[in-house]
């Protein structure tokens, strides 16, 4: 049996597509709490709109997320803005392989220049040339204007409460239990 043009399906007034979406779920299986799809269809909507956002962005400098971030953990250090490879890799979910690459590319570009240390020739230091310098304190600007912009309807408070909770339920996800299947552990 069919519910579709019913109110029970259709959002009102100032509900979303997510809010229809439980509605629908809470009408159609009562006995079901369908309220996770509340958070995570709204966390992955804000991720997309995000991403698009970012990606623009980023195009502004011709850096596409993975740059930027190499470049970023760079301008973070402070001067010398150097860093070591494994440095780089480990603060980052890539592979030291991942990392290279990126490198690569960013040192193709005269955006960094890499070292090796001269004590310990296995170690490459990664470090932002004067252009390299330049291009991430324009985009971290221009990243940081986007952000605030896609949250001007929260407070100060609001956004350090929503940070808040964001923490605890990344840690929520990352402790919870799933054997290999995806299925939740007993």
């Amino acid at each position: 049996m069919s519910h579709t043009g019913s109110s029970v399906n259709q959002p009102s007034g100032g509900d979303d597509a997510v809010d229809a979406i439980v509605s629908q779920w809470t009408h159609e299986r009562p006995d079901l709490d369908p309220s996770p799809i509340a958070l995570f269809g709204r966390v992955h909507r804000i991720y997309l709109r995000y991403q698009s956002v970012l990606t623009q962005v980023f195009g502004r400098h011709d850096l596409n997320s993975a740059s930027f971030d190499v470049l970023a953990a760079l301008r973070r250090a402070g001067a010398p803005y150097r860093k070591a490879g494994r440095d780089l890799a480990s603060g980052s979910l890539l592979s030291s392989a991942g990392v290279t690459f990126r490198l690569d590319r960013l040192e193709a570009a005269g955006l960094i220049t890499r070292q090796r240390d001269a004590e310990d020739r296995r170690v490459v230091y990664s470090q932002l040339t004067d252009k390299g310098l330049e291009l991430i304190n324009r985009a971290i600007e221009d990243h940081l204007r986007a952000e605030n912009a896609l949250l001007h309807h929260l407070t100060r408070e609001e956004r350090d409460e929503l940070a808040r909770l964001l923490s605890k339920l990344e840690r929520s996800i990352i402790e919870a239990d799933f054997d290999t299947d995806g299925e939740v552990a007993s």
